[in-house]
């Protein structure tokens, strides 16, 4: 099977790397198109793929081939691409805000497509994709998609209209996180800690408890109460971050997000 990719930015080079190195496939069966030489020569030069300045040729070799593309260059992209897509090829959108439906319109064939939300962590192998497949691409089709994310990170299948949910959860929520840990570290720092320890120990503590969630399969409340002795110095802060309003404000904010994205897949 012959992978492509049009564009070869931060996260088309995590799904490279992630298919090269859990070998899904080898570096002579994937190439790489974009219009940016220097970024061809450093994926070439890191994993061996094969590169070109034709996106045509990338579209017409792959069997299943990424748009990995900003969402002002998509179009133009599929207008030059659209007439080498076969009726069997399996393309991949990890284009920011671009429904199925409008991505089908702009190819003016029948194709089968798999749109995919993924998120920064990608970047260093613990990605979160969702995707959503059309009607017209197999199961066995979409089980190698969902693979290519299971290789740096998790991918699970959803319905397009959960996309605006997924965005909140899993897309932007990078940054919320961050703004915890450095929260976090700010704390310790006024607890006496130096500042590249207390980042050390806040994000160790945040990628452990995840684990935990994702690893014990118990409800994070149980986990939560797990940590909280009675009369303990843990129950006095979560208190603190109840009655700080903790909670709703995440909730607020990811509905926020959600409103956004809805108001973005619109324009």
């Amino acid at each position: 099977m012959i992978f492509g990719f049009i564009g070869s930015g931060n996260m088309g080079g995590a799904i490279i790397g992630g298919i090269i190195n859990s070998d899904i496939a080898s570096p002579e069966n994937v190439i790489v198109s974009d219009k940016n030489e220097q970024a061809l020569k450093n994926i070439n030069e890191k994993y061996g793929v094969k590169v070109t300045l034709d996106n045509k040729e990338t579209a017409d070799k792959a069997d299943v081939f990424f748009l990995c593309v900003k969402p002002q260059f998509l179009y133009g992209v599929i207008d030059e691409i659209k007439n080498c897509v076969s009726d069997n090829t399996v393309i991949v959108s990890i284009v920011a805000g671009q429904a199925i439906e409008t991505i089908e319109k702009a190819f003016e064939h029948e194709i089968k497509l798999v749109r995919v939300m993924p998120n920064t962590p990608a970047l260093v192998g613990e990605g979160m994709a969702a995707l959503t497949p059309n009607s017209n691409v197999t199961k066995e089709e979409t089980d190698v998609v969902v693979n290519v994310f299971n290789s740096f990170g998790k991918g699970e299948v959803v319905s397009e209209n959960l996309m605006d949910a997924v965005t909140a959860v899993s897309g932007s929520s990078p940054a919320y996180v961050f703004m915890m840990i450095e929260a976090m570290a700010d704390a310790a720092v006024i607890g006496g800690m130096p500042r590249s320890q207390a980042y050390t120990f806040a994000a160790q503590a945040v990628l452990g408890s995840a684990k935990m969630v994702l690893e014990t399969g118990k409800h994070p409340g149980e986990l939560k109460d797990m940590v909280c002795s009675p009369a303990g110095t843990t129950i006095d802060a979560v208190a603190i971050l109840e009655k700080d309003g903790f909670r709703n404000s995440i909730i607020d904010a990811m509905v926020g997000c959600m409103n956004k994205s809805k108001e973005l897949g619109k324009k």
